[in-house]
């Protein structure tokens, strides 16, 4: 009888909407990057400490971060779940601004990124590292 070699299971982080949710987001993502070998950890920092700080501020519930690389090429891609029904969007680029700059930044840095809802309500934010 044949076997079906089961996937492998996503790395999952599973944090309280508080303001130290982003620096265990920091803290899992370096060291998945560790257990991969990948050496440059700056980017892939950036990225998930700018999707779970908009989770933490703007979502709902608890949030779900993994991380995990393509198998098509290799890329990380990096996803945060909550229950809030917005949806992040790059604000206008205000020089005077004292926030709201941080998806712009992060966009102009990742392969792609975007946002789709679950069917059981929230969304998933996503990015896909160069």
């Amino acid at each position: 009888m044949p076997t079906t070699a089961s996937a492998p299971e996503v790395p999952t982080l599973v944090l309280d909407s508080t303001d130290q949710a982003p620096r265990l987001a920091r803290s899992f993502l370096a060291e998945r990057f560790r257990e991969w070998g990948i050496a440059n950890e700056y980017l892939g920092r950036l990225v998930v400490c700018e999707l779970v700080t908009n989770a933490y501020l703007h979502g709902e519930g608890p949030i779900i971060v993994r991380v995990f690389q393509d198998k098509e090429d290799d890329d990380v891609v990096i996803e945060v779940w909550d229950a809030g029904e917005g949806r992040p969007m790059i604000g206008c680029d205000d020089h005077a601004a004292m926030s709201g700059r941080g998806l712009l930044l992060m966009s102009q840095r990742v392969r792609d990124w975007g946002v789709r809802p679950l069917n059981e309500g929230g969304k998933v934010t996503w990015a896909t590292l160069r």
